[in-house]
């Protein structure tokens, strides 16, 4: 055997090896380019969708014109015409009661009495000090009587005389002050009965026998009260836009809940004649005949006004309100595809519907259900109504 036969095997060519090193470089970078291509078109998309979706897509309505109606339907809270609260205007405790919630009473029945054992007392001994002080005066006017007659003969000086019938007169103004404090505490335990003011019914009573009872406050409860339900009235707050219709006189119809198909008249005796500016409305009060005792104080009624509808008026759904610090308000789809909001004022709310009576016309494009985060401004998309 030759030296060749047992050499080693020949090595690959360095060229080959370098060949297909650059192979896998230009795949790894295709392959990098790629993905990052397809990174950016992905991250275009994205962009474009989420500007897309940062514009709303609204839907719009046109306002209809409002329907004219032969009454105006408004709430009411229903109030005894005279309500008085019975509070105690000294302390003590309850002896007895008499009446109790519904009862009818009569001007001047005793509610309720109290016994009030420390203005006893100082009732006596107030008409003990008076006692003293009339003693204190007769003598001091006997005494400045007598001084008189001595001056006249001059047996005595005037300095002394004086001095006498200025004693007088000082013991004339302490027995007045005692009289006026008999006279006070006389009156104060004469408030231990508690009296109806009116003839009514009792519609409240918070007492109970052996319970201590202070002179009240307005803060406080009151031991009774007494409501005359003879006649009810209620106020009623007619927008600015009726105000002119509605005027002492007019007959007004109440309705209740409780009694479905009846009504009552009703009388509007007083009109505020002013519109309040936070809510655009003017107080009346209407008053009712209750001889049956059909309505209640404290209820709530519906007053319908014999009064026509609001010319101009139109007539919108709820959900296109916006209610904020600017007031009530509806956005517009402008033509330059962005929303107006624009301030509006309502003639009546009948609950699902409103009728606004200024603001908005029939040929505004109004936006239903706007966004909470819409404001004025805002680009929108409106919505194509669907064809059927």
């Amino acid at each position: 055997m030759s030296e060749a036969s047992f050499g080693t095997s020949p090595k690959p060519p360095s060229r080959s090896l370098r060949t297909v090193g650059i192979a896998a470089a230009v795949v790894a970078v295709g392959v990098v380019g790629v993905g990052i291509a397809a990174r950016s078109h992905t991250e275009g998309r994205l962009a474009a969708w989420t500007e897309a979706q940062s514009t709303p897509t609204v839907a719009v309505i046109h306002a209809k014109r409002a329907a004219a109606t032969a009454a105006l339907t408004l709430p009411a809270n229903l109030q005894a015409i005279n309500s008085a609260p019975i509070f105690a205007r000294t302390s003590g405790y309850v002896r007895k009661w008499y009446v109790d919630i519904g009862d009818p009473v009569r001007a001047g029945q005793t509610l309720a009495v109290l016994d009030a054992p420390e203005v006893d007392q100082q009732l006596v001994a107030a008409r003990a000090d008076l006692e003293t002080a009339r003693a204190n005066q007769q003598l001091a006017a006997s005494t400045a009587a007598r001084w008189r007659n001595m001056l006249a003969k001059d047996a005595v000086s005037k300095q002394e005389t004086d001095e006498k019938v200025g004693d007088l007169a000082a013991k004339t103004a302490v027995t007045n002050a005692a009289r006026a404090n008999v006279s006070r505490l006389t009156y104060t335990q004469g408030f231990t009965r508690l009296i109806a003011p009116f003839a009514g019914i009792v519609t409240s009573r918070s007492t109970d026998i052996g319970a201590l009872v202070t002179a009240g406050t307005a803060a406080s409860t009151p031991l009774f009260t007494v409501s005359d339900v003879r006649r009810i009235r209620a106020y009623i707050r007619v927008p600015q836009s009726y105000s002119a219709q509605v005027r002492p006189g007019m007959h007004v119809t109440l309705t209740l809940p409780e009694y479905p198909g009846r009504t009552f008249d009703a009388t509007l005796t007083r009109t505020a004649g002013a519109v309040e500016q936070s809510s655009g409305t003017v107080l009346v009060q209407v008053e009712a005949s209750n001889m049956d005792r059909a309505l209640k104080p404290g209820a709530y009624a519906q007053a319908s006004f014999p009064v026509a509808g609001t010319s101009g008026a139109v007539a919108l759904p709820a959900s296109a309100l916006i209610v904020g610090e600017s007031g009530t308000q509806v956005a517009i789809a402008g033509t330059d595809g962005k929303a107006h909001l624009r301030t509006i004022r309502i003639g009546q709310d009948h609950g699902a519907t409103v009728e606004v009576s200024s603001g908005v016309t029939p040929r505004d494009h109004v936006i239903d259900n706007p966004p909470d985060s819409l404001a004025d401004g805002d680009g929108v998309v409106v919505q194509k109504a669907s064809s059927r």
